[in-house]
């Protein structure tokens, strides 16, 4: 069951909506299912409607009338909480339903349980899987009712009554969610024909903007320069920068004024304080190449920073850990510009489903995830990749982060994050195998010959003695076997390439493994192959025993010079 609470100025008007059925189409017979003393009159259950509802507003304002020749009384007095269930649950009862709202106003502080002072109070059935609250918030003693944090007392209750009734239980949230679409959002947008409500589409912008910007000043830019994208920066008397909103074009209200949404609307960590804590983290690739830095491929080191995101999750530092959620949350949302165009509908529904599994209580140090959060950037600023293997490399390892996400919010009880993390899954999953299919195949029509397959299939069975066979059986083994041999053609050793993809990435999670080792192995051997000096420092040092005496060369001590005397 899902609540949503508001206030209003007008009983009159709320309830006129309640019990309306020719604007409203979808009610249908609206009444009365339980009140603040079991006697309101019902508008539904009369033959004179106008009358009947006067008299219920008459009946809930009483105390509100009240209060106002006192000056007590709020300016939005009326308190609206409707209360869904899920489309699995069965039809209850107008029983149930009335025993569901009395549970419910007593726990919010509407009318607590034995309070003869309580809100006055009616709940409206109008379909058969809702029911609509309306109180107003004067007591029968004129004060206010004490109602705050009345969201998470009714979804506490809302939570116990699922047992009680033996309901679909709805995934909680920590209330670090971005915030619903409304229904008039919605309808506007199917009116005009979008698939999705500005809000969405503004939210979905933004991030985009955050995860291609290095500066609070370049996130600002990439903003304004954004088609059918309108901004208002907001500043300071001083001159810096407080704030901003955005807004689509031809989003209007009824004065047709733009339709404007300030960051923290569209989601909790798009205001502009915690954006620039996130910049502030970001190393400049620019300022890197200026500074003569040697920087490998930026999808390679991106696929590194992502490897590494598993390893982060398992330590005990949630702060780090949640810093890198956020920033491997940044590098999908940037996948979408740099992906060709098949590929984009996938990863944009990825990045938007993950989007929820960023976010917990846990705040972030973003600082421990400068190095992702720069390798994302440097992506941003190359050329679209030619070569759709390292697109496919760096999904390989986004779908074992993604796992990885789930599986350490479930050990902390973040429900919606669970199942945020796996909704992604799928549609990075399905993304990760279309693209992964041209650069397997062009890989395995370069197999080497099979003595040189034989080889490398023993070094892989001493290397990975638990998933050798699984590995051997992959359909990508082709391409891992070709990869292993330019490896040694390009001077590497093979074997010690296995044995160091092995180390350093666990495949206990790999649907396909040898896909894993195939772009793991790719990555290392695009680093110069070590000279012969230093392959035999190597050997010599592998063949070292562990606690020998190191040895040294000996040296002839100089000649000594025969002592002078002094005269």
């Amino acid at each position: 069951m899902i609540a949503k609470i508001s206030s209003g100025k007008s009983t009159a008007g709320l309830i006129r909506y309640l019990f309306d059925t020719k604007k409203a189409t979808d009610h249908a017979d609206p009444h009365l299912v339980a009140s603040w003393d079991g006697f309101a009159p019902d508008p539904g259950r009369t033959d004179d409607f106008a009358a009947t509802k006067k008299l219920l507003v008459a009946d809930l304002d009483l105390h509100v009338k009240q209060a106002k020749r006192l000056g007590r009384a709020p300016e939005k007095h009326v308190w609206h909480c409707s209360i869904r269930a899920a489309e699995s649950d069965r039809h209850l009862t107008d029983e149930e339903w009335a025993d569901i709202a009395r549970r419910v106003v007593a726990a919010t502080g509407i009318a607590p349980e034995g309070d003869p002072d309580g809100c006055r109070w009616v709940a409206v059935r109008h379909a058969t899987d809702h029911i609509h609250i309306t109180a107003t918030k004067i007591r029968a003693d004129l004060r206010t009712a004490r109602h705050w944090n009345d969201y998470l007392t009714a979804d506490r209750e809302l939570a116990a009554i699922e047992t009680a009734y033996d309901l679909f239980a709805v995934v909680r949230g920590d209330r670090t969610a971005a915030a619903r679409p409304t229904r008039a959002e919605q309808e506007k947008a199917k009116r005009t024909g979008h698939a999705s409500t500005a809000r969405e589409s503004l939210r979905t912008t933004v991030r985009t903007a955050v995860a291609a910007a290095t500066s609070t000043e370049e996130f600002l830019r990439l903003l304004e320069h954004t088609d059918g994208i309108l901004v208002d920066v907001k500043h300071f008397p001083s001159g810096d920068v407080r704030g901003y909103t955005v807004a689509l074009e031809g989003d209007t209200n009824g004065e047709k004024e733009p339709i404007w949404y300030s960051g923290s609307e569209l989601s909790p960590d798009l205001s502009l304080p915690k954006i620039r804590k996130r910049l502030e983290a970001t190393t400049d690739p620019q300022a890197e190449g200026q500074a003569g830095c040697r920087r490998a491929n930026p999808w390679h080191r991106a696929t590194a920073a992502a490897e590494r995101v598993p390893h982060r999750l398992a330590d005990s530092d949630e702060r780090a850990a949640q810093a890198h959620l956020a920033a491997f949350g940044e590098a999908l949302d940037a996948l979408p510009l740099l992906a060709p165009q098949a590929l984009r509908p996938h990863l944009r529904q990825a990045a938007e489903a993950f989007d929820r599994a960023t976010r917990s209580r846990i705040q972030a140090e973003h600082e421990h995830a400068r190095a992702l959060r720069g390798a994302v950037r440097a992506m941003v600023r190359e050329p679209a990749p030619s070569n759709s293997a390292v697109l496919a490399m760096f999904l390989d390892a986004a779908v074992l982060v993604v796992i990885a996400a789930a599986r350490w919010h479930q050990l902390r009880h973040h429900d919606q994050q669970v199942a945020a993390a796996h909704q992604s899954l799928l549609h990075l999953q399905a993304a990760y195998d279309q693209a992964v299919a041209a650069p397997l195949a062009t890989l395995a029509q370069r197999r080497p010959p099979q003595h040189t397959v034989d080889r490398h299939i023993s070094d892989i069975r001493q290397a990975l003695p638990d998933h050798a066979e699984q590995v051997l059986q992959d359909p990508a083994f082709d391409a891992l076997a070709a990869v292993l041999g330019e490896a040694e053609k390009a001077g590497h050793d093979p074997a010690q390439f296995v044995q160091q993809a092995a180390d350093q990435r666990a495949l206990n999670d790999a649907r396909h493994p040898a896909r894993v080792l195939t772009w793991r192995i790719q990555r290392l051997s695009a680093r110069p192959a070590p000279s012969a000096r230093a392959s035999a420092a190597q050997a010599r040092s592998t063949a070292q025993p562990a606690g020998a005496p190191v040895q040294t060369t000996a040296t002839a001590p100089a000649p000594q010079q025969p002592p002078t005397r002094r005269r």
